[in-house]
């Protein structure tokens, strides 16, 4: 069955308006941490974003598990939220950064509203951590335990490269080769990003450190518009186009 022209221009339309906004939704689905990649070595304000509730109700709270390797983690703090650092035993002894031996650690961090964040609303939780000076060209995974009036969602499941991505991955960062220069710049970007967040109140994920998963939403969004922009002009010029 050949389709008529305005018939065309309509289901065209409706593609890119798909596309322009299912793209954007589906990438934004799992919880998010930015950067995405920091040096080994380095001092770092890691920040999570936390898009929606559990099926539709509203988040009470939500635990940020802390990779067995980082030995210390400063919060920041959130107007709103209350903040508990749960410790955790160590396998073995170890030194901290200034040589003083540790037997516990942080294990992870909960943050708790003092009112239920709606499902429609997104929010950011950001981490002062310092990243082992041997993980280099590891990732570290930060499990996360989403607490909502109704139920829970368990954010804790390994991405492996080459593999279809799980249903409920764990936000994770990739270590990169110490550079060098990881107690000097490194920290003193950390202490930037961490001042701006207080500022606004929460820090918001850059742009440069976007999830590869949310640039393809772009690309895509953007790539929907474009095919809906073309419908349009096409139904347009078809209503203007002289019946035989």
């Amino acid at each position: 069955m050949k389709l008529t022209t305005p018939a065309l221009t309509m289901t065209t339309i409706a593609a890119g308006a798909f596309l322009a906004v299912a793209a954007p939704l589906s990438a934004s689905a799992h919880i998010s941490a930015d950067p995405t990649e920091t040096a080994a070595g380095s001092s770092s304000v890691i920040t999570f974003a936390l898009p929606h509730g559990c099926d539709g109700s509203a988040t009470t709270a939500i635990s940020i598990g802390i990779p067995e390797g980082v030995l210390s983690v400063t919060p920041t703090a959130k107007p709103g939220w209350t903040v508990t650092e749960v410790a955790a035993d160590l396998a073995a002894p170890a030194e901290d950064a200034d040589g003083n031996p540790v037997t516990t650690r942080t294990g992870s961090v909960v943050y708790t509203a003092g009112t239920p964040l709606a499902d429609g609303l997104r929010d950011t939780f950001s981490l002062s951590l310092p990243l082992p000076a041997d993980a280099a060209g590891t990732t570290l995974d930060f499990p996360v335990v989403q607490t909502c009036e109704k139920g829970e969602t368990r954010w804790d499941q390994t991405a492996t490269p080459g593999e279809e991505e799980p249903e409920r991955p764990a936000p994770a960062i990739t270590v990169t080769e110490a550079t060098g220069d990881e107690h000097g710049h490194a920290e003193a970007a950390s202490d930037d990003h961490a001042a701006d967040g207080d500022a606004a109140g929460h820090a918001e994920p850059s742009a440069a450190g976007a999830p590869a998963g949310d640039v393809l939403a772009r690309v895509l969004g953007i790539g929907g518009l474009a095919v809906g922009a073309v419908g349009i002009i096409l139904a347009v010029a078809a209503r203007r186009r002289p019946s035989a």
